[in-house]
């Protein structure tokens, strides 16, 4: 342990150096609290729970909210003067089934569904107050592929887009004045997922609809990469008038494709990984007045959940910081680059 607190030690805080730039952040969850205690109050401004603020953690059954392992981030958060996002108020994943369901297993009309949505929104949001600067209201809604613009799901399919520009409405009724809302998807620089993203969000500007930024997730890998797609994604976001957060950012060591299992990266993997590193960073530098925050999904690589997705125990090597909680030598350039 003393030599990971000394190596900590020879390098600059993260946060601290991209202060003029934008808010450095990590997810989390309440027992990686005391696990990478050090690297947390030293190299992050911003932390984002990992699951336990999802809807299947905070109201697992209806009306039985719990809210205790979510509130072990905010009081960390209070007591180190770091900032919380919250995530995620609305998304097909990790939402209990009950949601859907009338008591006899059959779906539920659109109106309920839409009430016990209203409901979950008011009670989170009144519950975490100003201690959430920012939302994810609506996580992961448009299709991957082919010519629609919205994904099937229960959501969709029981109450039709609507229930995009409802959640973002309750949450805005509830929400503390200057809380910030966004939407987050993954493949969101990708040109063709990019434009149906877009055209959701003019959507919900046209109408009005209280949207103040999108969340690109950033799960990228070092064989299917284009820097300029990244580029171009962000400027075109901007063009909306909305705040740009890289939200859920890791470079996997393999492509999607690629279902192999390694002891280790080799040194080409992982010369690709730093030069991607290096130039994604100099990408958010050169945009810093369009993006606000950056946030890795993972504190170190001894704990990623790319070491299960998309093939099950396999081992990855996608985070700034190694498995044994020493920062890589990339992320100290990364830091000089800032200074």
């Amino acid at each position: 342990m003393y030599l990971i607190l000394n190596k900590q030690s020879e390098i600059a805080s993260f946060y601290e150096s991209y202060r003029d730039y934008f808010s450095i952040g990590t997810c989390l969850e309440p027992r990686d609290l005391a696990t990478y205690d050090n690297i947390l109050r030293k190299h992050f401004n911003s932390l984002t729970a990992e699951n336990c603020m999802k809807p299947a953690s905070l109201q697992p059954e209806e009306e039985e909210f719990n809210f205790k392992q979510a509130d072990k981030i905010i009081e960390f958060a209070d007591k180190h003067n770091k900032k919380v996002r919250g995530h995620t108020l609305v998304w097909h994943n990790q939402t209990p089934d009950w949601f859907f369901e009338n008591k006899s297993g059959s779906p539920v009309n659109k109106g309920k569904l839409l009430e016990r949505m209203k409901n979950h929104i008011d009670k989170v949001v009144n519950h975490f107050g100003d201690k959430i600067y920012c939302w994810d209201v609506v996580n992961e809604a448009v299709a991957d592929n082919g010519p629609d613009i919205y994904r099937q799901s229960k959501w969709y399919d029981l109450a039709g887009k609507e229930f995009i520009e409802l959640a973002f409405k309750n949450t805005a009724e509830i929400a503390p004045e200057g809380t910030a809302l966004f939407y987050n998807d993954y493949n969101a620089v990708q040109p063709h997922k990019r434009d149906k993203i877009i055209s959701l969000l003019q959507d919900l500007m046209n109408k009005e609809v209280p949207v103040d930024g999108i969340g690109i997730q950033g799960h990228w890998n070092i064989e299917d990469f284009a820097v300029e797609n990244i580029k171009i994604a962000i400027e075109k976001y901007a063009e909306l008038g909305l705040d740009v957060h890289i939200t859920e950012l890791d470079i996997s060591m393999f492509s999607f494709k690629d279902k192999r299992k390694i002891d280790a990266p080799t040194p080409e993997m992982q010369e690709k990984q730093n030069k991607m590193y290096r130039e994604i960073f100099q990408v958010f530098r050169e945009y810093s007045n369009t993006i606000s925050n950056i946030t890795l999904w993972g504190i170190a690589d001894d704990n990623t959940w790319l070491d299960n997705f998309p093939v099950k125990n396999r081992k990855n090597w996608p985070l700034l910081f190694d498995v044994n909680h020493k920062p890589k030598d990339v992320l100290v350039e990364i830091i000089n680059e800032a200074e």
